[in-house]
């Protein structure tokens, strides 16, 4: 399990409000020079923020499910050797 901890800084790496900072400064830089309003980037972004809020749930849920299964298989292995004495 400690082979993934570098994986758990990963998401966190950029606070929200840096992220936030940014995508309130892309919005900006897209207004004034693109063609497609702002609102649907800003409905866009709001779109894909609730998608990698839901990924980074799935992603809590299936670490902690490999964590209980090698809890077991440590389990499993402690037995194997006792029954092996």
């Amino acid at each position: 399990s400690t082979a993934n901890a570098p994986e758990d800084d990963a998401p966190n790496r950029y606070s929200r409000t840096d992220r936030t900072a940014y995508s309130r400064y892309s919005r900006d830089a897209n207004y004034s020079g693109s063609s497609v309003p702002s609102n649907t980037l800003e409905k866009r972004i709001e779109e894909l923020e609730r998608e990698l809020a839901k990924e980074r749930q799935e992603n809590v849920r299936l670490m902690k499910m490999t964590q209980d299964k090698e809890e077991l298989i440590g389990k499993l292995k402690e037995e194997i050797d006792l029954l092996n004495r």
